[in-house]
This record gives C-alpha cells, sequence and structure tokens, in this order.
C-alpha cells in the first residue's frame, strides 16, 4: 500500500508499504529542485533490524525513464510480464519482479556511493498488489516527483 501525504514543512512524501508485512516499508520525502531540469528526495528504508536512510538522490528530465512512468508501465502491465524490470538513477535502483497471483515484488536498493569499494548498500522489497496498489502508487509518484519542464525559469 502506498500514499501521499503532507509533511509538517508542507512538503510531501511517499510511503510504500509491503502488502505481506507491513513493518516493512519504503518513504520517499524531502523533496527539492536543484534547479528547473530536476528534482531531488530521499528515500527511508524500514524493517524489523534495518533502518537506511539516504538523501541526494536525483532525477532529471534527461532521464531515459522516470520513476512514476517505470511504476505507471508496472501497473498498466498488472496481467504479469516474465523478465526482471528495473529503473535506476545516482544512488537508487528499483527492481521490479512480477509473481503468482498477481503481486509485484518491488526491491528498492540504496547505495550512497557508486564509485568507492567501501560504500553501503541497502536493499528491501515490498510486495504490492499489481492492480489498484501499484496503480495508486503510480499517482502518488507522479505528484510527489512532477517532470520539470527543463526551461529556465524568468524572474
Amino acid at each position: 500500500m502506498s500514499g501521499i501525504s503532507p509533511t509538517a514543512d508542507d512538503d510531501l512524501d511517499v510511503t510504500i508499504r509491503c502488502q505481506e508485512e507491513p513493518n516493512v516499508s519504503v518513504r520517499l520525502h524531502s523533496r527539492y529542485f536543484p534547479d528547473e531540469c530536476g528534482v531531488g528526495f530521499a528515500v527511508e528504508a524500514r524493517a524489523v533490524g534495518l533502518q537506511a536512510d539516504l538523501a541526494g538522490i536525483e532525477v532529471w528530465v534527461w532521464d531515459e525513464v522516470w520513476l512514476p512512468d517505470f511504476i505507471g508501465q508496472l501497473a498498466a502491465d498488472y496481467r504479469g510480464w516474465t523478465e526482471e524490470r528495473v529503473w535506476q538513477t545516482n544512488h537508487l535502483a528499483v527492481h521490479a519482479t512480477f509473481h503468482s497471483l498477481g503481486h509485484v515484488a518491488l526491491t528498492w536498493i540504496l547505495q550512497p556511493w557508486v564509485s568507492r569499494w567501501d560504500t553501503w548498500q541497502a536493499s528491501i522489497t515490498t510486495w504490492l498488489e499489481a492492480g489498484e496498489q501499484m496503480r495508486n502508487l503510480a499517482v502518488d509518484l507522479h505528484e510527489f516527483l512532477p517532470r520539470p519542464s527543463g526551461k529556465r525559469r524568468q524572474d
């Protein structure tokens, strides 16, 4: 299950809770706009015995696939697919697999340094219903991560 909610500073966040294990969650929060071409945010992954927080994740208009569009396509393919699908940006990757009985496993992989050998990596998997839960997540992500126009603002 996912849900979008305003936080105290009127910023938005999206929380994805595992359908099978409600104590497992991923939260996208602390959205910011580095310039007219990008959106930045932080990710928090939680499960029993795990808490990982990572800030500075950024997506850009020139990225091949926008995260909300990736999730939206998974939702549109609610009848299933065979191969693992992957979306990634600088410090976050999402691996999606379709499982029997109409469930999607989304594995969220956080990695603060992509070029260092001594970095940590955390992953957490949330299970969602392929139909309505995935569609709701796509809608929430479209609101949380609006695609910037890429045009310079005129002051």
